[in-house]
C-alpha cells in the first residue's frame, strides 16, 4: 500500500477488505488516464487493458466510461470505503468533483448525513479534515443544487453531489423536462450539462446493481465521468429467470468471508427438535414460528443486558423482523400479535408493520420509527414488513428474523439476512448470543440444510441450531450480586421498609444512607493508602468523612449543616470500615499484558497415516451421519453430499481449528492433506470410494492431522510489557451479574445437583466467608472447592472474581479471569481447579504464566507494607475432594 493510501486507511480505521480495495484502486488509478473518453472504443480498449493487469476477475467496463465494481458484503462498510476513495482521488490525483448516486430515498438521506455531518456518528471523513481536505467538502444534493450553484455558497474546492435516481428524473407538474436538465441562467446551461462538462467528475454508485437497466445506463453514460466506482454487496442483476453477473468486478469480498472473518454477526438457522411441519396448517405454522421467535428474542435481550453489565458498554435493545407474504398477511399477523392470545397482549403496543400500501403520514411515521429503532426510547420490538426493508436500512440491533411463507432460497438470501448482520459493538464480543443473528425456519429446515451444504453458501451447517421449545420458553432473569458489604445495605433497606414506626423508619433510613455513602468513598482512597488497613488511621478517616460530607452536601449553601453531618458520618465510620474489611480481599490493580510479536507456528513434518484405514459406506449411512440421523428424508437422497474434491473437504475442516492460520501455514497444510488423500488412493479402488471415505470421515481425518500438527507446534515463551507504575494497592470488589430461570430457587452451595449441564445454570448462596452472596459454578470440582474454602480454618475469606476484577491478558485478545481468589492466614492464592486432562493445554499454561506474572508484581507491592504474598495454584480436579484441606492443596500445587 502506498503512503497516501496507508495514511487514509489508518485515519479511517479501515478493515482489511476496505484497505485491500483502496490499495487496488490506488494501483489501477495510477495507470488510468482519468480523462473523458466520450465513449470512444479505442480509449476504452486501452483503459480496459490497464485494469486487467490488476484484476484477474475483471472482464469489461459495461459502460461508456471506465467503471470498476468493488463488491463488499453487507455490514463490512461500503460507505466508509466510498469516503476513502474520494479522499484518495482528491489527494493524489487532484479530483475535486464527485457525483454520489443512491438508489432510493432512504439511502439518499443516509448518504447526505454520512458525507455532510462532521459531528455525525458515521461521518466518512472523520480524521481527514485539515489533513486530506483543507476545508469541509461541499455536499450538494438533489434538493439544494439550484441554491448552491446560484449563490456559490462554496466553502471548499471539493464538491460532492449526492442524488438519487428520482431526483435526477424529477419534473415540475406539467413539464416534460427533468428539472436538472432545464437551463439555469446563473450557469448558462442546465445543472446536468454543467456536471457532464466537468473535466474531473468521478461517479460513485452506491448499491450499483440498481443502475443496470437501459434507462439508468443511458443517464449515467450521458454524465460522461472520467471514472465510475460501483459499490454493492450483490454484483448481479436478475433478467427473467437468469442471474447475470457483473463483468466489471475488480474486487469481491463475500458474506461468507465476512462471517468467517468476524466482521458481521453469525447467522444461525433455528428449528424445533423433531418438528413435523406437515402436521400444521399455514396459520398454525406462522404462530408457532412467531412464538419461538419471541423466545429467541427474549434470550437475546437477556444476553445483551448481561453483556452490557459485565463489560460496562451501552445496553442494546434487540428487535424482531417478521417477513410477511403480502399486505393482507401482514395485517393478520399484526392483529394476532396485538391480541391477548399472543403472550397475554404483552407486545400489543410494541409491534409495527410497514409495506408499500401505506401512504402519507402513516408511512412517514413508520419510517421515523424504523430509523430510530436503535434508540432506547423507541419501544418497538417487532417489525412486520412486506418487501420494504432492503438496502440502506442500517441497524445493529436486529437479532431475530422470522420469514413466514418463504422458500429456503428466499430465507438464505443476503437481502433477507443482511439487515441483521451489523454488529452493535463494532466487533465480535466472543459471547455466542450477543454475536448471533437467529433465523426461524421450522418449515424449511430440510431445504435449508441442502442450501447450506452447497459450495459458497453463506450459511454452513455449523450455524444450524435445533432448539428445544420447552427449554426456550423458560424465561430468564438477571441477578446482580454486589460485594457482600454492599449487599448488607441493600438488605437493610428492605428491613427498614417493613418498619411501622415512621420516626424510627426515617432514622434508620438516614443512618443506612450515610453508611452507604461512606462505603462508596472507601475504594476511592486506594491512591492515598498502601493497604486497606490504613483506612482505620485518623488521617484517612478525616479525609473520607470530609469527602462524604462534601458529596452529601452538594447543591446546598456552603457550610449549611456541615458540622452536624460530619458528626453523623463520624459516628458510623468505624462500623462501615469493619464491614468493608471483613469481606474484602486487597486485590492490587495491576495490568498484565503480553508483548506483541510473539512468534508461533509449526515445524515441518510428514503425516503418520497409520490411523487412516477406513472403508467406504453406503450413501444411506453417509447422509444420516451428516445430520446425526435426525432427519429421515435425508436417508434416501444422495444429492445432498458435498461434491467438493477430497482435498478441499479436509482442508475446509482443518482451517477452522484455532491455532491454524491458513495464509501462514498454507504449504504445510497442502502437504499434509495431500499425503492423507494419497494414502486413501493407495488402497481404495477408485475416486468415488476415496470421496466416500473422506466425506464420511472428514472430521476424524481433520482431528488426526490437527493432533499431529500440535505435536509440532512451537510458541516462544510469553514475555510481558512493563507494568503500569501507577499500581493501586486495592480495588473495589466488582459485582457479578448472573442469569437464572425466573421460577427457580437459589440453591444452598452444599447441594448436590448431580447433572453437570444443570449445575451451570444454578445460582448458589449460603456462604459465610465469601465476598459475594451468590455464585455460579461451571463444574462440580469448583463447587467442591468452594465448600473446602468454607470449612477450612486456614481460609480467612475467598471470592469468585467478576470479569472486570482483574486486568490479566494472556494473548493479544484473551483476558484471564481466575476461578478463585483465596485469602489465607499467610498468603493470598489465585486458584484454578482444572480437569486433569487439560492441565498441559496451551491456553491453560498461557493463563498460568500470565497469572504468575501478576502474583510476582502483587507480592512485590504487598512486601512494601508487610502484606501477604500472592501465589498461583493450578489444581487438577482429581485432587479436589472433601477430605482434602485448602492448606494441603495450596502446599502441593501453588508456586
Amino acid at each position: 500500500m502506498n503512503n497516501k493510501a496507508n495514511f487514509i486507511s489508518n485515519r479511517l480505521s479501515l478493515r482489511a477488505p476496505q484497505r485491500e480495495s483502496l490499495d487496488l484502486l490506488a494501483a489501477i488509478a495510477a495507470d488510468l488516464r482519468l480523462e473523458k473518453g466520450g465513449g470512444e472504443a479505442s480509449f476504452l480498449s486501452a483503459e480496459l487493458a490497464k485494469v486487467k493487469k490488476h484484476s484477474a476477475v475483471f472482464a469489461e467496463f459495461e459502460r461508456d466510461f471506465p467503471s470498476l465494481t468493488f463488491s463488499l458484503a453487507t455490514g463490512v462498510g461500503k460507505t466508509r470505503l466510498a469516503g476513502a476513495f474520494i479522499a484518495y482521488l482528491h489527494q493524489v490525483h487532484g479530483v475535486n468533483n464527485f457525483f454520489v448516486l443512491a438508489p432510493n430515498l432512504t439511502i439518499y438521506n443516509k448518504l447526505i448525513d454520512d458525507f455532510g455531518r462532521p459531528n455525525g456518528k458515521k461521518y466518512v471523513f472523520k480524521g481527514l479534515l485539515g489533513t486530506i481536505f483543507k476545508d469541509e467538502p461541499n455536499v450538494i444534493t438533489g434538493d439544494n443544487y439550484r441554491e448552491y450553484a446560484a449563490s456559490r455558497l462554496i466553502r471548499s474546492e471539493v464538491n460532492i453531489n449526492v442524488f438519487n435516481i428520482s431526483k435526477i428524473n424529477s419534473k415540475e407538474k406539467g413539464s416534460t423536462t427533468p428539472n436538472i436538465r432545464k437551463m439555469a441562467e446563473y450557469l448558462g446551461q442546465s445543472y446536468f450539462n454543467y456536471l457532464a462538462g466537468l473535466p474531473d467528475l468521478v461517479l460513485v454508485m452506491d448499491e450499483s446493481h440498481h443502475y443496470r437497466a437501459d434507462r439508468g445506463l443511458r443517464v449515467l453514460n450521458e454524465l460522461n465521468p472520467v471514472l465510475g466506482l460501483e459499490l454493492t454487496a450483490t454484483p448481479q442483476v436478475i433478467s427473467g429467470n437468469k442471474t447475470v453477473k457483473f463483468k466489471n468486478v475488480v474486487y469481491e469480498y463475500s458474506l461468507a468471508k465476512a462471517i468467517r472473518d468476524g466482521f458481521v454477526k453469525k447467522p444461525a438457522v433455528t428449528t424445533r427438535k423433531d418438528f413435523k411441519p406437515e402436521d400444521y396448517n399455514p396459520q398454525e405454522l406462522d404462530r408457532i414460528k412467531l412464538r419461538d421467535g419471541i423466545a429467541l428474542h427474549e434470550q437475546s435481550r437477556t444476553a445483551l443486558d448481561l453483556y452490557a453489565r459485565e463489560n460496562g458498554g451501552p445496553t442494546v435493545k434487540p428487535f424482531i423482523l417478521v417477513v410477511a407474504k403480502d399486505t393482507t398477511h401482514a395485517s393478520e399477523l399484526k392483529r394476532f400479535i396485538q391480541s391477548e392470545e399472543f403472550f397475554e397482549g404483552r407486545y400489543a403496543d410494541k409491534v409495527m408493520d410497514i409495506h408499500s400500501s401505506q401512504k402519507g403520514s402513516e408511512k412517514d411515521d413508520n419510517i421515523a420509527q424504523l430509523v430510530s429503532l436503535e434508540d432506547r426510547e423507541n419501544t418497538t420490538e417487532i417489525v412486520i414488513h412486506v418487501n420494504m426493508l432492503k438496502e440502506g436500512w442500517d441497524v445493529t440491533n436486529l437479532y431475530t428474523i422470522v420469514p413466514l411463507r418463504a422458500s429456503a432460497s428466499d430465507t438464505l438470501t443476503e437481502q433477507t439476512i443482511g439487515r441483521g448482520l451489523r454488529l452493535p459493538y463494532g466487533r465480535l464480543t466472543g459471547d455466542e448470543l450477543v454475536d448471533r443473528l437467529s433465523i426461524v425456519a421450522h418449515d424449511n429446515f430440510q431445504a435449508i440444510v441442502d442450501e447450506a451444504n452447497k459450495p459458497g453458501s453463506i450459511i454452513n451447517k455449523d450455524f444450524i441450531i435445533e432448539i428445544d421449545p420447552e427449554e426456550l420458553s423458560r424465561r430468564k432473569e438477571i441477578v446482580s450480586t454486589p460485594s457482600y458489604a454492599e449487599s448488607i445495605y441493600e438488605a437493610r433497606e428492605a428491613e427498614i421498609a417493613q418498619m411501622t414506626e415512621p420516626v424510627h423508619r426515617a432514622e434508620a433510613k438516614r443512618e443506612n444512607s450515610l453508611m452507604r455513602a461512606v462505603h462508596g468513598e472507601l475504594p476511592k482512597m486506594n491512591n492515598a493508602v498502601k493497604s486497606v488497613e490504613e483506612l482505620r488511621t485518623p488521617e484517612v478517616r478525616a479525609e473520607v468523612v470530609r469527602r462524604t460530607v462534601e458529596k452529601l452536601s452538594y447543591g446546598q449553601a456552603p457550610g449549611l449543616y456541615a458540622a452536624d453531618l460530619a458528626s453523623e458520618v463520624e459516628a458510623v465510620y468505624e462500623r462501615v470500615v469493619n464491614t468493608f474489611v471483613e469481606k474484602f480481599i486487597s486485590i492490587p490493580r495491576i495490568s498484565i499484558t503480553p508483548k506483541e510479536g510473539q512468534k508461533n507456528g509449526f515445524t515441518d513434518f510428514d503425516l503418520d497415516v497409520s490411523g487412516l484405514n477406513q472403508q467406504p459406506v453406503s450413501h444411506e449411512i453417509l447422509i444420516r451421519e451428516m445430520q446425526s440421523g435426525k432427519i429421515s428424508s435425508l436417508a434416501t437422497n444422495n444429492q445432498n453430499v458435498n461434491n467438493a474434491p477430497p482435498f478441499n473437504l479436509i482442508l475446509n475442516e482443518l482451517v477452522n481449528e484455532g491455532e491454524i492460520n491458513y495464509e501462514e501455514q498454507k504449504p504445510l497444510l497442502a502437504k499434509l492433506v495431500e499425503q492423507a488423500v494419497a494414502h486413501y488412493r493407495s488402497y481404495l479402488k477408485d475416486e468415488e470410494e476415496v470421496h466416500n471415505v473422506v466425506y464420511m470421515n472428514r472430521h476424524v481425518i481433520t482431528k488426526l492431522i490437527y493432533r499431529q500438527m500440535m505435536d509440532h507446534f512451537y510458541l516462544e515463551a510469553l514475555e510481558f510489557t512493563e507494568v503500569d507504575i501507577h499500581t493501586k494497592p486495592f480495588t473495589q470488589i466488582e459485582p457479578h451479574n448472573y442469569t437464572k430461570y425466573d421460577n427457580e430457587q437459589i440453591e444452598d452451595f452444599k447441594s448436590n445437583i448431580g447433572n453437570a449441564s444443570v449445575l451451570k445454570m444454578k445460582l448458589f448462596t449460603g456462604f459465610a466467608k465469601a465476598c459475594h452472596q451468590h455464585y455460579k459454578f461451571d463444574t462440580y470440582p469448583e463447587q467442591l472447592f468452594a465448600q473446602l474454602c468454607e470449612q477450612d480454618d486456614y481460609v480467612v475469606r475467598w471470592m469468585r472474581p467478576a470479569r472486570k476484577q482483574f486486568r490479566i491478558y494472556y494473548g493479544q485478545e484473551g483476558m484471564y479471569v481466575p476461578d478463585f481468589v483465596v485469602e489465607c492466614e499467610d498468603a493470598i492464592y489465585m486458584v484454578e481447579p482444572k480437569m486433569a486432562k487439560e492441565m498441559e493445554a496451551k491456553d491453560v499454561q498461557d493463563k498460568a504464566v500470565a497469572a504468575r506474572e501478576y502474583c510476582k508484581y502483587a507480592s512485590a507491592h504487598t512486601a512494601e507494607y508487610g502484606g501477604k504474598p500472592w501465589r498461583y495454584a493450578l489444581v487438577p480436579h482429581t485432587a479436589v475432594q472433601l477430605q482434602r484441606s485448602v492448606r494441603g492443596l495450596m502446599g502441593e500445587f501453588s508456586n
